[in-house]
């Protein structure tokens, strides 16, 4: 089959005295949002030329059907399809959910806590989904009122995140006429559960307002309560701890601004609690006597202050701020705090006796590495108990209640992988690769013990690097059905990541963010020196902003890769930054600076942009996917890169494009067997490329 070809128009535009062209800009076209609600205003030529990739792609595919299915019928082999949740006590009900073999989409269940009645099905995923008549389900939230007479529930029928909220009245469990457009999903019901809060979306699909809505009125006379003057700030609101207080946060990347009022007001004037200063985060709490607050303000890493509710200046500290360790946040019994810290990047769970003072470990495994996990297990904060979970990167995630006054831990779940696991047959191992610049790089990595360190395994590194979110060691079943066949998975902790704090994610981004990438390279060739692997055996894993990374390492360094997965690439980063009306772009200017104003941004994000920097060079095989419904990373970019890439690589390998048509989000299309579907397809791409087709 030919390679789809899309016609160049001549563009050059002029920024800060750099002319920037561009034959694929028509491919942003100017209401390029409305594509997002209505497919039908996508640019003819532009879905000629998907449709036509689609078809080359799954040509591409066509020799490897049998493997997929059998990766469908693995990966699935390995999840406990019929599956319930433990159970939440609240005032009334017990709360949990549950999975089933036939189902894609699970169900919430309750039960009176005396038992008087049986449990019943509150929401059903799957009959809701069928009721939609929608192929793509996004659920944003379901809200039960505190009185449980009452459910909102948010949806998002085609992947593009403009969610409606419903209402219904579960004593008859039919809906009302309570109906609620391009909201942002988010539901929190005012204590009377006679109205909810709910923010909505403005024309670029930024939550700046928060609405309060009375149940049986109609939506325009609903109250706005908060309204957000600021274009890069966006805003949402939730329910402190001790439910006294509704906190309204607005912030960007990098600076917070809460506001306060009591929860059974009726005449609602949010207060201030603390003016937004540049680069200063911090989040609101409220527990007995005191306000705590998370803040990074002189701790980068984040501390825990408080104060007395009616002296709000007067904080004082109450958690320290530590040395290249991230403090997190609270949960509260009335005896006991529990928190969370990490440290390079291995995270801790901590309890302080709230009357003495005193703070100790929560030990939950003796793996060295591994994500341990803490919550409540019921309403009523009057108990010592809890529930904590452990899993790492070769064992399955176990969950005991544990008795913090006594230490007695009780297992009471465990993941249950009906295929069989034995985490005795595998190695989890932390290294260290030294950047460019002398930092060291932390990698978590698991692999087969029966697997030889002598440069001859293929190796999946994954990496994302941004947002300052973590990559947690944690457990994936369907990982195995790479490492079963001998790759070892492994994950970059590189910077622009938040796994070892605020200064990791400070070193990767703005005028530093190419530290992501050299971090990234750095990774990859201490595996080589270390014999994990050879060059060229590596696979790059990665999407969204990890697609930047990947797109990135690509022009940088192609030799190291057999394959990459650029899965939803944000790769046309400068069009994006340079687009102030596309839903993401002012906020991410904190994140990488604004070319518009600024010509040393311009210049920078122009050296590293992945679309703008392809090259006449050799690139690895490739997976681009994307989604015309997809608001985070619009079609254009993959679009545009993969017609640019086809323009100048010198290679003859095959780089595809699958763009879904049908409704899809920016996490793929919905539903478990779809998800299952997905990740089989990308799995065959890495293991025909890797040449593991004959003992698959």
């Amino acid at each position: 089959m030919s390679i789809p070809e899309l016609k160049k128009i001549k563009s050059e535009k002029k920024y800060h005295n750099t002319t920037l062209k561009d034959d694929y800009s028509w491919v942003d076209q100017p209401d390029i949002l409305d594509v997002l609600k209505n497919p039908n205003k996508l640019h003819p030529e532009v879905k000629k030329y998907i449709e036509e990739n689609n078809l080359l792609t799954e040509e591409y595919f066509r020799d490897v059907k049998d493997l997929q299915k059998k990766l469908f019928d693995e990966i699935k082999s390995k999840i406990k399809l019929d599956d319930t949740s433990l159970k939440f006590k609240d005032k009334k009900y017990y709360y949990w959910s549950k999975t089933e073999a036939k189902g894609n989409y699970g169900k919430r269940l309750r039960q009176i806590i005396d038992k008087s009645k049986p449990e019943e099905i509150y929401f059903d995923g799957d009959l809701e989904k069928k009721k939609s008549g929608s192929e793509y389900f996004g659920l944003g939230s379901v809200s039960v009122s505190h009185n449980d007479d009452y459910m909102a529930y948010s949806l998002d029928l085609k992947g593009s995140e403009y969610y409606t909220i419903y209402l219904r009245e579960l004593t008859n469990n039919k809906n009302l006429p309570d109906q609620i457009e391009n909201t942002s999903g988010s539901i929190t019901w005012s204590l009377d559960s006679k109205s909810f809060f709910y923010s909505k979306l403005d024309k670029f699909h930024r939550p700046r307002k928060i609405y309060k809505h009375f149940l049986g009125k109609p939506v325009e006379s609903d109250e706005l309560i908060f309204d957000e003057k600021d274009e890069t700030f966006t805003c949402s609101i939730g329910l402190t701890s001790d439910e006294k207080y509704f906190i309204i946060s607005t912030s960007d990347h990098i600076t917070t601004e809460e506001y306060f009022f009591e929860s059974f007001s009726n005449d609602i004037k949010p207060k201030l609690f603390k003016k937004r200063k540049k680069d200063v985060r911090y989040s609101l709490d409220s527990w007995k006597d005191y306000f705590y607050v998370h803040t990074n303000e002189d701790a980068r890493d984040y501390k825990i202050l408080r104060c007395k509710k009616d002296n709000i200046e007067n904080l004082e500290e109450f958690v320290q701020p530590k040395k290249e360790t991230v403090i997190g946040g609270l949960d509260f019994l009335d005896d006991y705090i529990i928190r969370a810290e990490k440290s390079d990047a291995i995270p801790k769970l901590y309890v302080r006796d709230i009357n003495t003072n005193e703070e100790e470990e929560i030990k939950i495994s003796d793996e060295p590495i591994g994500v341990p996990g803490a919550s409540l297990m019921q309403k009523d904060t009057n108990t010592s108990k809890i529930r904590i979970s452990w899993e790492s990167m070769a064992t399955p995630g176990k969950i005991f209640e544990y008795d913090i006054k006594t230490k007695e831990k009780k297992l009471v779940k465990e993941v249950e992988i009906p295929s069989g696991h034995d985490p005795s047959k595998y190695v989890v191992e932390r290294i260290k690769a030294k950047s460019h610049d002398g930092r060291m790089i932390p990698i978590s990595l698991v692999r087969l013990k029966s697997s030889k360190q002598d440069g001859m395994s293929k190796i999946l590194l994954y990496a994302y690097g941004a947002y300052k979110h973590s990559i947690s060691p944690s457990f994936s079943s369907s990982r195995f059905c790479l490492v079963d066949r001998g790759i070892t998975f492994a994950i970059a902790h590189i910077r622009g990541g938040g796994d070892l704090g605020d200064n990791w994610h400070t070193e990767g981004k703005k005028k530093l963010k190419k530290n992501t990438f050299h971090d990234y390279i750095a990774c990859a060739n201490h595996l080589i020196e270390q014999r994990y692997t050879h060059k060229g055996g590596l696979c790059f894993y990665g999407g969204s902003a990890g697609g930047l990374t990947g797109g990135s390492v690509a022009n940088m360094a192609p030799e190291l890769f057999f394959a990459m997965l650029l899965l939803v690439p944000f790769v046309d980063t400068m069009t994006t930054m340079l687009n102030e009306k596309l839903p993401l772009t002012p906020a991410e200017w904190e994140l990488w600076g604004n070319p518009i104003k600024s010509k040393e941004y311009f210049d920078y994000i122009l050296s590293y942009s992945p679309y703008n920097n392809l090259g006449k060079k050799k690139y690895p095989p490739m997976l681009i996917t994307s989604s015309i419904f997809d608001n985070r990373v619009l079609y254009s970019e993959p679009v545009k890169y993969i017609a640019k890439l086809r323009d100048v690589k010198e290679d003859e390998n095959e780089q595809l494009l699958k763009c879904k048509m049908e409704a899809a989000g920016h996490g793929g299309m919905s539903g478990r067997d779809n998800a299952i579907k997905e990740l089989a397809e990308e799995y065959s791409f890495i293991l025909k490329n890797a040449k593991i087709l004959m003992s698959s």
